[in-house]
């Protein structure tokens, strides 16, 4: 059975901040999801040239700013005039890329828990990224309760937020399970592990459940897969579709604690 000890944070998150409603990774993502209800988000945070940490999911700024080229290589200067909104539509022109700074405290003035994702570009440092990062999220959370968890592909990333940010809960982000984890857990402290959505199995969920681990699927976008899952006795989802799987798609179909 699920228990509140295991993951005490919202059990549905946004991702990127609103799904598919809004330009991801932004401040107006934050305040939109904030405004449907959604009590969590996930989002992605990377380490500018200048050492300030922002939001952003890709390795470079083509796909989702009117920049272009590595984003890690940018400075704060610079990552603040580009456009982040524009190419998810015209109603977002001129939304910025947000530090990681100007998140956390949207969120925490909404009352929104946030799963930062300690996104390692190519190229860059795992060990200052994560460090960064955590260091970061550690000053803007300071006596949060529950605070915000780091979650990370990269186990250097996660072992330097834990040498950083002790007191932040991690997760370590997999595709499909790796014969390893259980190992990589132990070693990194982390309290969960966050699964690509089509590799996750009943038996899977009850194995890594036996261990005291949480399981987070992502990205669940079918209320029937979400559904399953919940059945399954995963512990959190992240979705981007906002208006499918609302706050209430747990208690709208019976699937509480």
């Amino acid at each position: 059975m699920l228990t509140k000890t295991r993951w005490p944070y919202p059990r549905i998150l946004a991702h990127r901040g609103a799904g598919v409603l809004a330009p991801e990774n932004t401040l107006v993502a934050l305040r939109l999801s904030a405004s449907l209800g959604f009590g969590g988000v996930e989002v992605d945070a990377q380490v500018a040239a200048c050492g300030t940490p922002f939001l952003l999911h890709d390795d470079t700024l083509d796909r989702t700013t009117d920049g272009s080229g590595p984003a890690i290589r940018s400075t704060l200067e610079a990552l603040r005039v580009l456009d982040a909104g524009v190419w998810f539509g015209n109603e977002f022109a001129g939304e910025r890329v947000p530090t990681l700074e100007a998140a956390c405290a949207l969120s925490r003035s909404q009352g929104q828990w946030m799963n930062i994702e300690i996104k390692v570009a190519a190229d860059a440092d795992p060990a200052r990224t994560g460090a960064v990062v955590a260091a970061e999220t550690a000053r803007r959370w300071a006596d949060a309760s529950p605070p915000p968890l780091l979650s990370s592909f990269s186990d250097l990333a996660l072992a330097a937020a834990a040498r950083n940010a002790p007191g932040l809960p991690r997760g370590l982000l997999v595709d499909a399970i790796p014969p390893d984890w259980l190992e990589r857990v132990r070693t990194l402290g982390c309290r969960s592990v966050h699964v690509a959505q089509q590799h996750l199995t009943a038996e899977w969920v009850e194995t890594i459940h036996g261990e005291g681990i949480a399981v987070l699927a992502y990205t669940v976008n079918e209320p029937g897969r979400a559904i399953t899952l919940f059945e399954w006795g995963v512990d959190a989802i992240v979705t981007d579709e906002l208006r499918e799987i609302r706050p209430d798609f747990l208690a709208v179909y019976g699937l509480g604690r």
